[in-house]
């Protein structure tokens, strides 16, 4: 009897590429929602959880409407957030990234992802739930199933409506089975990633 997490982040959200921090999808965030609600259509998801914020709230709306058997619910828990500061082991090329925030933000980002782990990553055996959320959460989520230094964070991205794929078997740790994976998706509709230099 197995728990399974699909952990996705938001779809695309209008004018974001023009820096504005939240608002309703995009067009083709949009899309990316209905083929990610398609890609679910065969899971048996007992909830939908989601960042309050309007990307992930319209995201959530979006697969609601194509899996009527679910009423997504928001969670104060899967706000976008800063988990850590820079760390004893952090690379110091992330000195600039984190010069953006305050102390106050990244201790309540700390307090916010403590609380989330308490509260997802508990065995619900038998269990299908969705969260739908922001890169840094789902970082985070990544990080503490693979046990890795906490700056890795950092390290771990996903697509608009990638979909990653957390499991606890019972007697087992919880494992990654998928990470970031974008199959539902045309070449067209994958956005959200940084930018990789050509080779």
């Amino acid at each position: 009897m197995t728990h399974y997490l699909y952990l996705v982040r938001h779809g695309e959200h209008l004018d974001a590429e023009h820096g504005l921090e939240d608002g309703p999808l995009s067009p083709r965030g949009r899309r990316q929602a209905e083929l990610l609600a398609d890609r679910l259509s065969g899971v048996p998801l007992a909830a939908v959880w989601h960042s309050p914020l309007e990307r992930a709230a319209e995201t959530a709306r979006a697969v609601a409407e194509r899996l009527s058997a679910v009423t997504p619910e928001p969670s104060a828990l899967l706000f976008d957030c800063i988990p850590t500061g820079m760390t004893h082991d952090t690379p110091a090329i992330y000195e600039p990234f984190f010069g953006s925030y305050t102390d106050a933000e990244v201790d309540a980002g700390r307090a916010q992802m403590d609380d989330a782990v308490a509260e997802f990553l508990v065995r619900k055996p038998d269990t299908h739930e969705l969260l739908i959320t922001h890169n840094f959460v789902i970082a985070w989520f990544v990080r503490e199933v693979l046990e890795a230094p906490q700056w890795r964070w950092l390290t771990i991205n996903q697509a608009h409506c990638g979909l990653t794929v957390l499991a606890q078997r019972a007697g087992r740790p919880w494992a990654l089975v998928a990470h970031n994976d974008l199959a539902h998706l045309p070449m067209e509709l994958r956005t959200g990633l940084p930018e990789v230099p050509p080779v």
